[in-house]
């Protein structure tokens, strides 16, 4: 292993889960220079051997020996393996970056977040879309929104239906919006339906925050078309962000003449893939001595929210069945 300090050394890494998404923290780890790749780990022994040996790597069947070896890791496990999984790396004083959500609880974030503060570590949370070029563009004109609009559509796929949609793909939009408003929320309206798994599938949740703002996010995990995009409207513009082709729309008010007008520009945006971007950021923070630009308290707070979402759909459907069961006694009552 590497002599980390002071941006001095190799740093040694591995990545724990190399399935859909994991296998690209590979990738881009084995391209990245002062960076040794030293090892992948994998509950599918196919898979894991697959892609070591894309990445001219070792594939370690138990994390445990992956741990003997490196500095740092990228966890990629499903959901549920989270809590597990992040604290044995923890625990072992290995720098940590972590998927999101950070943990399936907030008690299980409460607890990672322990013990890593007791350690001298990064611990960093992989919320992507702060790294998307369109939305570090366009952070200097988001001032002070007044409505905030997000849609986040993509076709069925088996993975991640272990848990509802909220956690799977809102979380990213539901941590953009609260590091943009950094406002206490008042109150939240959501509704949600599953539809080709056990767990929500569709979602839409209006977050009302204490300074005003107001938030609508819808998501869904069956739709027809890919869709990735965020609308900020403010009192004198409106920016449009597409996460997907990393593009913005900028329009704003302008005055000629003494006369309001609407002039609209296309925001210069610097080519950059997400996730490389975020990596970069991991190594540079544990290089450099500095904290993770996404910490573990931003998403478990991120975390707090998504589990809001979720509990005012659930009593949102207790209310809703209760509902319909009274109407059915009524409705029995009258024929009789």
């Amino acid at each position: 292993m590497g002599d980390v300090g002071g941006g001095v050394g190799k740093l040694s890494v591995g990545v724990i889960g190399v399935g859909y998404l994991g296998q690209h923290h590979a990738r881009l780890y084995s391209s990245i220079k002062d960076v040794d790749l030293v090892g992948v780990c994998d509950v599918s022994g196919p898979q894991g051997k697959e892609i070591a040996e894309r990445y001219n790597t070792t594939y370690y069947k138990e994390r445990g020996r992956l741990l003997e070896n490196v500095d740092a890791v990228s966890i990629a496990v499903p959901t549920p393996l989270h809590f597990e999984v992040a604290k044995d790396v923890l625990l072992r004083s290995k720098h940590l970056l972590l998927e999101k959500p950070i943990s399936e609880t907030l008690s299980q974030a409460e607890k990672l977040i322990k013990i890593a503060k007791g350690k001298d570590i990064v611990f960093q949370i992989g919320h992507i879309e702060r790294f998307n070029p369109a939305i570090i563009a366009s952070l200097p004109l988001i001032r002070n929104p007044l409505f905030i609009e997000s849609h986040r559509l993509s076709p069925f796929n088996k993975r991640g239906v272990e848990i509802p949609v909220i956690y799977d793909l809102m979380v990213h939009d539901i941590d953009i919006v609260i590091s943009s408003v950094r406002s206490k929320i008042k109150r939240i309206e959501a509704v949600g339906v599953p539809v080709l798994s056990k767990e929500f599938d569709i979602a839409n949740a209006r977050i009302e925050f204490e300074n005003g703002t107001i938030a609508n996010l819808t998501t869904s995990r069956v739709s027809k078309e890919k869709m990735r995009k965020i609308r900020f409207f403010q009192t004198d513009s409106y920016i449009s962000i597409n996460y997907l082709d990393h593009s913005v729309e900028y329009y704003k008010r302008v005055f000629k003449n003494g006369k309001p007008y609407i002039e609209r520009d296309k925001l210069a945006v610097p080519i950059g893939e997400p996730l490389k971007l975020e990596i970069e950021s991991f190594l540079s923070s544990i290089r450099n001595r500095t904290p993770p630009k996404v910490s573990a308290d931003e998403a478990r707070e991120a975390l707090s929210v998504a589990n809001m979402i979720v509990k005012n759909i659930i009593e949102r459907e207790g209310q809703i069945g209760k509902r319909l069961k009274d109407e059915e006694v009524t409705d029995s009552e009258t024929k009789r």
